[in-house]
């Protein structure tokens, strides 16, 4: 797809996890697939800016910086865009039900599909019992997770430098290790009854990075997955059909794609007083 090709549309888009302000964010990925897409309706489902991590230091790329302005210039052009903070951005949560630069700050919302469908949308991570009643435990697991990516990243150098694709290390590590897949099935589980408890027809969440749908004791349980390993998006099309889209696989671009590597250190144009509220809490 060139840069003359026509841009996919769809009704509503759903990104989580992208962690801005991390190195593992794959910001170009996102900038790329935000250039080639539109959508009445975008929902950031929380997690878009890691505040756990710009506590411990400022990192911030000129590219994390753009796809902030991508979203804010969306929004001014009429998307209605919803922000939902995660835990990773949870001081957000303090403007709720207000409007900053177009963008309406909600804690959740319920979204109805095109075909009629009623979808809680939330990031989910009310329903992770780490993250709720050890959140220490939780800091530890986000630090293991981020040596993680880092060591995927030296991975794909050797894979690229012997002629094969990209292969998301992470990602098999947390398929295969036992315990991952079984807080993944017990996290689904959660969530989707939750949905049933609302009485509403399913539930697009983020939070644990593992992009799924799938209809689970009679509700629709639909995850957009990440944009530190998958770089993937939930959508609906206009006929209210839901999809989970892998831009990597779509595109079929290099993962690898060089970054700009000069950080920049103004905070994110628009929001400065956001960032520079990040609270700094010792860790109980």
């Amino acid at each position: 797809m060139s840069e003359t090709d026509d841009i996919i549309h769809y009704r509503t888009i759903w990104l989580s996890d992208i962690h801005l302000g991390t190195r593992g964010c794959k910001a170009d990925f996102l900038l790329d697939f935000l250039r080639n897409t539109e959508s009445e309706q975008l929902y950031l489902v929380g997690d878009i800016i890691d505040g756990w991590r710009l506590r411990k230091s400022w990192y911030w790329q000129q590219s994390h910086n753009d796809v902030i302005q991508k979203i804010l210039r969306r929004a001014r052009k009429g998307t209605k865009v919803v922000y939902i903070p995660g835990n990773h951005d949870e001081w957000l949560r303090e403007y709720c039900e207000l409007q900053v630069g177009g963008v309406q700050v909600m804690e959740e919302a319920i979204h109805e599909t095109a075909d009629g469908k009623r979808l809680l949308v939330v990031h989910g991570d009310a329903f992770d019992g780490v993250v709720r009643y050890a959140k220490w435990l939780a800091f530890l697991g986000d630090w293991a997770y981020d040596a993680a990516i880092r060591l995927n990243h030296w991975f794909n150098l050797i894979r690229r430098k012997l002629g094969y694709p990209y292969w998301s290390l992470s990602a098999y590590l947390k398929g295969k290790i036992k315990n991952a897949v079984q807080f993944i099935g017990n996290y689904a589980d959660a969530v989707s009854g939750e949905a049933r408890r609302r009485g509403v027809d399913g539930v697009v969440c983020g939070h644990i990075h593992h992009a799924k749908i799938r209809e689970m004791n009679g509700v629709l349980y639909c995850n957009d997955g990440d944009w530190v390993e998958s770089c993937t998006a939930l959508v609906e099309h206009f006929d209210g059909r839901l999809e989970v889209i892998h831009w990597m696989d779509l595109r079929a671009l290099d993962p690898l794609l060089p970054t700009v590597t000069k950080p920049v250190s103004a905070p994110v144009p628009v929001l400065p007083e956001l960032v520079a509220r990040i609270p700094v809490k010792e860790l109980t």
